[in-house]
């Protein structure tokens, strides 16, 4: 019976995701012999052509040429699942979807002729169809094994759609916001990190991304309350996942927020 066939590409991004499929280790060693791998530079050079039975994509469109390899990727897949912040929502460069392109490239590079690039950074589900979203900055490991396996298996990946709150809960962590007023994403947040920041006194920068239904508009207010004026609270949900979390709260829509 022939091994089913793994594939795993880059686009615009850190290569962090991919390290996270490395750093499985032990894992990694079982998962290699259960499939082929066929193409991953991060960890061989030795490729070979599609078709791939599964397909990881890291990284953000920001260039034509991306725009293309991702349609390529796409029909060269039986299954493709994006993985990380740049993948799943235009990543840190997404930046760029608020300011003038034009302008960094003549403050950046002495010869911004020579640079081609997109006006904006956009996860891959906006340019092809996308079997699941793995998200983080970078991904969990954890469930990166479980996306894994559930699509080597035939099965839907059970990655539950809950909010950081609920890993600090598991951790007994105590609440942050409710017990040092310290603004925090986590109740926002999609789950995946195991509450990391929260573990530390820290708040929740939002490294997961919006969870599906997030209620910012609700929160938006606490962050004020705790000490965010309008250009902070902006700061904070524009880092790894600013184009998802202004999808779901637009900058200027807390107007008239007490």
């Amino acid at each position: 019976m022939t091994a089913p066939t793994l594939a795993v590409f880059k686009l615009a991004s850190c290569d962090g995701c991919q390290l996270t499929l490395l750093d499985c280790e032990d894992e990694l060693l079982g998962l290699a012999g259960q499939v082929e791998i066929a193409h991953f530079l991060e960890a061989s050079s030795a490729v070979r052509p599609g078709p791939y039975d599964l397909a990881l994509v890291e990284g953000s469109v920001t260039t034509t040429r991306d725009a293309e390899r991702v349609r390529e990727i796409r029909s060269a897949s039986k299954h493709l699942v994006t993985v990380g912040a740049c993948a799943t929502a235009g990543g840190i460069q997404a930046l760029r979807n608020f300011a003038d392109v034009a302008e960094y490239r003549r403050t950046v590079y002495a010869r911004p002729d020579y640079i081609e690039t997109l006006a904006t950074s956009t996860p891959v589900s906006a340019h092809v169809s996308v079997d699941f979203e793995l998200r983080g900055c970078p991904i969990d490991k954890g469930q990166l094994l479980e996306v894994l396996t559930a699509f080597l298996s035939g099965r839907k990946p059970d990655i539950p759609d809950q909010s950081v709150c609920f890993a600090c809960k598991r951790r007994g962590l105590v609440c942050v916001t409710v017990a040092h007023g310290t603004p925090c994403l986590g109740p926002v947040t999609h789950a995946g990190c195991g509450a990391l920041c929260p573990a530390f006194g820290r708040g929740c920068y939002g490294c997961f991304g919006p969870q599906q239904d997030a209620a910012l508009p609700v929160l938006v207010p606490l962050l004020r309350r705790d000490g965010l004026d309008e250009r902070a609270t902006t700061r904070l949900l524009r880092t790894f996942n600013a184009a998802a979390f202004d999808k779901a709260y637009p900058a200027g829509s807390e107007e008239g927020a007490p």
